[in-house]
């Protein structure tokens, strides 16, 4: 083999490595990533099927109910203009509250109902997720009515 052509084949491995590397850094982040979702659009659709995703919004007055085992929590997340029935089972953080902003990661049941495996709050009278607080925004904006899924 003549070195040019050497040089070519190392350059042609050198690529596919590098292409190889990229596909599996690519897998590994698509595999990982959970996108956020309000209410409104988990009702419209958006939200992902048998897949883990964010919902957030806020924790509907009245609706927390704490089973007798002492660690599944029943509670709805809302935007003001639709409303998500979700279950955890866990403890939750101290600052986990009706009326407060939540973002829980899960899945979505053919029910309807959101099983949480993780749940945050927001950690200050003033914090709140930006994208909770977009989509809270955009349902005031529309001026709905609270809908159940």
């Amino acid at each position: 083999m003549k070195l040019r052509h050497k040089r070519l084949a190392i350059v042609a491995i050198g690529l596919a490595a590098l292409a190889g590397a990229t596909a599996l850094v690519l897998n590994a982040f698509q595999s990982n990533l959970v996108f956020f979702f309000s209410p409104t659009e988990v009702h419209q659709g958006k939200a992902p099927v048998d897949r883990v995703f964010r919902i957030g919004g806020l924790v509907k007055e009245g609706s927390v109910q704490r089973e007798p085992d002492g660690l599944t929590t029943r509670f709805v997340v809302t935007d003001t203009a639709r409303v998500i029935p979700a279950v955890y089972s866990g403890i939750l953080p101290d600052l986990f509250a009706e009326g407060k902003g939540v973002v829980a990661d899960g899945k979505l049941g053919s029910d309807g109902l959101f099983t949480a495996n993780r749940v945050l709050a927001k950690h200050d009278e003033n914090y709140m997720p930006p994208e909770a607080a977009h989509a809270l925004e955009q349902a005031k904006k529309a001026g709905k009515t609270l809908k159940p899924y």
